[in-house]
């Protein structure tokens, strides 16, 4: 990868490490659908300006009605459901925590590939599979052994720690319904309709549970950042890598955002960061690694693949 390629590669993880942050200052004020609703909006309208600017609006209104239904499918699993369960969590787990949890996504990835599109699965990424999890729950057990003040009790952050893993599920699944439903769309298009569909979702809810209370500026703030910054800008720094990089370079942002996601919540936060919670982040990405192929062979192995 050429280095300014890489510089957008940590740009974008920065970003999508910083969601976690904003997700986290938000949540109290606005609740968990008024917030997210706010991000796939503006972050929908972000995408749907860059789109009609890039194609034609006939083709692009063409491509959005006949494949409506996929999209909007994809909106929900890949958006609003996620999303929300995220916000969910970050109301009892800190921004650096959820973002760990985040790096889950591709496991999900892998396992929902081999059992519905019957993508193959090597003993290697089956190994890595089994590690991800375990660093899941060490990650868990950290949080819920921690002597670090919270007032939540052992099932509250069990509660959070399973949406948050939940949501990385739907972006599994949602990733290989894209594949199998939405193979020949462009990732914009696809980018833009699937946001357009979640903020219908979304926009019931938000007015039904629209806080009663002011919300202040610093929240205000926060979710217009998660919708330009950590949306809209974010998904193009990504369609740009896929498209420069290739989208097996593009994906190792995954091995990146939790280092943001913890450094963010460090900095601006004071979220502590324990042994447990870096010990159960490394066994996650090196579980991932393995699972989704970045890592194709184990050193003692030697020159034998072992995917082969």
């Amino acid at each position: 990868m050429k280095a300014k390629n890489l510089l957008q590669l940590l740009i974008l993880a920065a970003l999508w490490g910083a969601s976690f942050l904003f997700i986290r200052v938000g949540v109290t004020d606005f609740g968990v659908a008024p917030l997210m609703a706010l991000r796939v909006g503006i972050g929908a309208i972000f995408l749907a300006i860059v789109l009609i600017a890039r194609r034609p609006l006939q083709q692009s209104a063409t491509v959005l009605r006949t494949r409506a239904l996929p999209l909007l499918v994809v909106g929900i699993l890949n958006s609003a459901a996620p999303f929300c369960l995220f916000a969910y969590a970050e109301l009892t787990l800190s921004a650096g925590v959820t973002s760990v949890i985040n790096a889950c996504a591709p496991l999900w990835g892998a396992l929902v590939g081999f059992l519905w599109l019957r993508d193959r699965l090597s003993a290697l990424r089956s190994l890595g599979l089994v590690i991800g999890f375990l660093g899941v729950l060490m990650l868990v057990w950290d949080q819920i052994a921690a002597p670090d003040g919270s007032a939540a009790s052992p099932l509250t952050v069990a509660l959070a720690a399973g949406a948050a893993l939940g949501a990385t599920l739907l972006y599994g699944i949602a990733a290989n319904y894209t594949k199998r439903h939405l193979t020949g769309v462009d990732a914009l298009t696809v980018a833009t309709g699937t946001m357009i569909g979640a903020t219908i979702v979304l926009l019931p809810l938000a007015v039904i549970y629209w806080p009663a209370a002011p919300i202040s500026l610093r929240a205000w703030g926060a979710v217009i950042a998660l919708g330009v910054a950590c949306t809209g800008v974010a998904y193009m720094l990504f369609f740009h890598l896929i498209a420069i990089a290739g989208p097996t370079r593009a994906i190792t942002v995954t091995f990146v955002i939790p280092i943001f996601g913890i450094l963010w919540g460090a900095l601006f936060l004071g979220e502590s960061v324990s042994p447990g919670m870096l010990e159960g982040c490394a066994v996650i990405l090196v579980g991932t690694a393995l699972a989704t192929g970045v890592v194709k062979r184990l050193p003692w192995i030697g020159t034998r693949r072992a995917d082969t």
